[in-house]
């Protein structure tokens, strides 16, 4: 049952990026380091860097998300 990308819902989407880290012995912490790190860039470019809105549509406080972006060295303008 060969399904092209568009046609997976997110679960499969994800279960097929998970089983390739996995595949690759990629470490948990490096693999969610790297998908929040991809989730706030994401967001960055729906509401054009507004930190409010921002934090607001991934359900934190804007300080929260502007620590976290700290952390994981987001450094353009998010």
């Amino acid at each position: 049952m060969d399904k092209r990308s568009s046609d997976l819902n997110l679960h499969q989407r994800m279960e097929l990026i998970v089983k390739d880290m996995v595949e690759k012995d990629i470490a948990l912490k490096d693999a969610l380091r790297e998908f929040e790190k991809i989730f706030f860039e994401q967001a960055a470019r729906k509401h054009d860097g507004n930190k409010t809105k921002m934090a607001q549509a991934l359900g934190i406080h804007r300080n929260t998300l502007h620590n976290r972006a700290k952390i994981l060295k987001i450094r353009k303008r998010y």
